[in-house]
């Protein structure tokens, strides 16, 4: 028998899943992050597991891996020793950058740009041009290229993006430079945009090749010292990486273009969210992902994540292919603090891993969520069946000066912490669906992650929302996301064309082409011809606007070989994402060819209970005094997570424990335990 483990590493804990293939039966576990050198904790999270399954390490036939270390390389903002090389001419791309301005006017006289990624000291211009289409203009001047190079590794670059004009329509240029870099320059690490991001738009090119080579050499060194770990301790098993756009792919792959790894985690949980949510017959939901530092949001319609090509991190764009997610600096471990005015706030600031909340007993020094939740008695005594103690004493006596500082009893300002970390979550919630025309009370609010059913009921009642889904093991949802993924490959050209003008042939044309390339790509990592499918989209626009829409466009257009239909998607996708459209009045422009290649992987049978689970399956245990803000404190029940089956109800209020997490049921709810052992919670009608 063979064993999948997936390891989904998170600011506090790293999450590990493994299932059985033949079986199907399911091992979950969590251990402490370790932030300094990752790989350790995705070891020892494995060798845990296995343990766990009493299974040898040569069992193991693959590791799926979700990762924040390229993103965590970004916040940390590990910006020495990078450089730029541009077309001469255009040495200012990074400060000329983009007019507009986050939130509008509202801010513009508030708003502070964030640190620049390359002092303009460390742009370097060099000889050379293509026009629009890509004709070469002037042969690239490798002397030019090669004193470029000198000089910035001479000023301590050791990182070089390289973003030459119109490089989308011809890689040649840049694949020069790329040569001449590799011959005489070895110990530099090299971006090219012409890979990175082959497509128009100057300084989102920029950006997103510059965060690439940015985070290129930490993620080659992590991502190398993890495969050597599993192949010393579990042989020549596969070792895949999820992506942001909720693909995944080999270790070697994602090391070469790091910056597909942005985010790579919270999609993994969107992928777990939908496969649970799709065993209970739900396919409209909000995925309330709430970790140890920050909570993300997606909304999924009939199953399907929402998808975009851009979006911002630390207030940088990187356009690359992503799960369209929001993400709020408010998670089990943010920190709670007092501004000059006196008022009381929750987050950015997270305690982290080390040293963690006040109630680790790590040495932290200022109260969290989590703290906030133990003193009002929503959590056990101790977190990850046993293994974490938690320190009332410790927590009681933080919020009891965070209660002074406010003028509120303990418990008050503790019930306010986690009132305002809901509300915190609520605007993200309403940033992907009130600001974009969606009543997110008729979707179902699927909440995981460690803290995630802590706070759930608390987010929903402020959206109006009735509906919750909690899934087994809800904090170890991630990893298990990772287990239901697929391989893939995202293939962009810009390919500006005219309605009036475009011939379908030529498009379709380009689609093939593109769609050629992802299925090569897919063959090189093992993928079966019968295994590989390709999805067609566009980017467009009406002439003269200077944003585009996407459309998905259905495979036979390229058998029909007409683009009408294309069109006329376009202006219906324009009036649902923005109200009205142009029909018959504006001509519309195709800006972006896409196609995204998928390599299906063979998924395990998956059994998502596991009777055998740490946190006992004792059921009901004994009551305990929790606090709600209008019922002040009140005797509730307390039940084990792995003693319900299908057909297991429960009314609030009542605190649902097992392994790595917790779910509150306030007075006024009801939950039902299903078929897929999801626990399904309603609010009594108002």
């Amino acid at each position: 028998m063979t064993l999948r483990v997936s390891v989904d590493t998170g600011g506090t804990f790293t999450d590990v899943v493994a299932i059985d293939e033949a079986g199907g039966r399911t091992y979950a576990t969590k251990t402490p992050s370790t932030p300094q050198d990752p790989s350790v904790a995705l070891q020892a999270g494995i060798e845990k597991i296995l343990r766990s399954a009493g299974r040898s390490a040569d069992e193991v036939e693959m590791v799926v891996h979700g990762t924040t270390s390229a993103t965590n390389a970004v916040v940390e903002h590990e910006f020495e020793g990078i450089g730029l090389l541009v077309t001469r001419g255009f040495r200012h791309i990074i400060e000329i950058a983009r007019q507009s301005v986050p939130d509008g006017y509202g801010n513009s006289f508030f708003w502070v740009k964030p640190p620049r990624l390359v002092p303009l000291h460390l742009v370097e211009e060099v000889g050379g041009r293509l026009d629009f289409s890509g004709a070469e203009l002037e042969a690239v001047d490798e002397r030019s290229v090669h004193e470029a190079l000198s000089r910035l590794q001479a000023r301590g670059v050791d990182r070089v993006a390289v973003c030459l004009l119109h490089s989308y329509a011809s890689s040649e240029h840049e694949r020069r430079v790329g040569e001449i870099a590799a011959e005489h320059f070895p110990g530099l690490a090299v971006s090219l945009s012409s890979t990175v991001l082959p497509e128009y738009r100057e300084y989102e090119r920029a950006m997103t090749t510059l965060l690439d080579v940015m985070v290129k050499p930490y993620c080659a060194r992590y991502l190398r010292e993890a495969e050597r770990r599993i192949q010393t301790d579990q042989g020549d098993c596969a070792f895949l990486i999820m992506q942001s756009n909720g693909g995944v792919v080999t270790a070697r792959r994602a090391a070469e273009r790091p910056v597909t790894m942005l985010f790579s985690g919270p999609a993994a949980g969107v992928l777990g969210a939908i496969h649970m949510a799709g065993l209970s017959g739900i396919g409209d939901i909000l995925t309330f992902d709430v970790g140890g530092t920050s909570t993300d949001v997606c909304v999924v319609r009939n199953g399907l994540p929402v998808l975009s090509s851009e979006t911002v991190i630390e207030g940088y764009p990187v356009k690359v292919p992503i799960i369209d997610l929001a993400t709020v600096g408010t998670g089990g471990g943010s920190i709670a603090w007092v501004d000059p005015q006196g008022s009381l706030k929750v987050g950015p600031r997270s305690a982290g891993a080390d040293p963690g909340p006040i109630s680790y007993g790590r040495g932290g020094t200022e109260p969290t969520v989590t703290d906030a939740a133990l003193v009002l008695g929503r959590l056990p005594e101790a977190l990850i069946g046993g293994e974490l103690a938690l320190r009332h004493d410790l927590a009681y006596a933080a919020l009891e000066e965070l209660g002074e500082r406010v003028g509120l009893a303990p418990e008050e300002a503790a019930a306010g912490v986690l009132e305002i970390a809901a509300a915190n979550q609520v605007h993200g919630i309403r940033r992907v669906t009130v600001h974009k025309g969606i009543d997110p009370s008729t979707y179902w609010l699927v909440s995981f992650g460690g803290a995630g059913g802590m706070l759930a009921a608390d987010v929903a009642e402020f959206l109006g929302s009735r509906r919750i889904l909690s899934p087994p093991n809800p904090g170890n949802l991630s990893a298990l996301g990772l287990q239901v993924s697929d391989m893939r490959r995202d293939l962009v050209r810009t390919f500006v064309r005219r309605e009036s003008t475009a011939d379908p042939k030529e498009i379709i044309a380009a689609w093939s082409e593109l769609g050629a390339t992802g299925y090569e790509e897919l063959r090189a990592e093992g993928v079966r011809e019968g295994d590989m499918t390709a999805a067609l989209a566009a980017d467009l626009r009406y002439r003269g606007q200077s944003y585009e829409v996407r459309v998905l466009v259905p495979e036979e257009f390229s058998v029909t070989e007409s683009t009408e239909a294309m069109w006329d998607l376009f202006h219906a996708a324009h009036d649902r994402e923005f109200g009205y459209s142009y029909r018959g009045e504006q001509e519309v422009e195709l800006v972006n060819l896409r196609v995204q290649a998928v390599g299906r992987i063979a998924r395990p049978n998956i059994d998502v209970v596991d009777p055998a689970m740490p946190g006992g399956s004792d059921g009901r245990r004994p009551s305990r005094q929790v606090y709600w803000r209008k019922d002040g404190w009140t005797d509730c029940a307390v039940v084990a997570r792995a003693s319900l089956r299908p057909g297991s109800e429960l009314e609030g209020p009542t605190i649902v424990e097992e392994y790595g997490s917790t779910v509150v049921l306030p007075r006024g709810w009801h939950a039902r335990c299903d078929a897929a052992y999801n626990l399904l919670l309603e609010r009594e009608p108002t």
